[in-house]
């Protein structure tokens, strides 16, 4: 069975910090690349960052550039998201996938991720 399970998430301060992990089984981690999206009330979902655990090579979107980064440990089969100053707009529910397609994964389109975890949610406050 399939699984990618969200924690990490919480509520934090402006300017502060938070490392979301997303653990993932029940396919092949290291033929995946693995996605953050989030999604916040009454918006469309968006992607964030994304990560290919064939090669490493990572993507952001211009929103989080500079502040979050993206990490894997292909031995516990998960990806981390550290999000530092964090702001208002952050706040979200975050949400991992993963898409055996690396490049198609960059492209950030939802439908196109074929395995998706229930989600974290983050909460800024001002």
């Amino acid at each position: 069975e399939v699984q990618l399970v969200e924690s990490g998430g919480g509520l934090v301060q402006a300017g502060g910090s938070l490392r979301l992990s997303c653990a993932a089984s029940g396919f092949t981690f290291d033929d995946y690349a693995i996605g953050w999206f989030r999604q916040a009330p009454g918006k469309e979902r968006e992607g964030v960052s994304c990560i290919s655990n064939s090669d490493g090579s990572t993507y952001y979107a211009d929103s989080v550039k500079g502040r979050f980064t993206i990490s894997s440990d292909n031995a516990k089969n998960t990806v981390y998201l550290q999000m530092n100053s964090l702001k208002p707009e952050d706040t979200a529910v975050y949400y991992c996938a993963a898409d055996k397609n690396t490049a198609q994964a960059m492209g950030f389109l939802p439908h196109e991720y074929d395995y998706w975890g229930q989600g974290t949610q983050v909460t800024v406050s001002s």
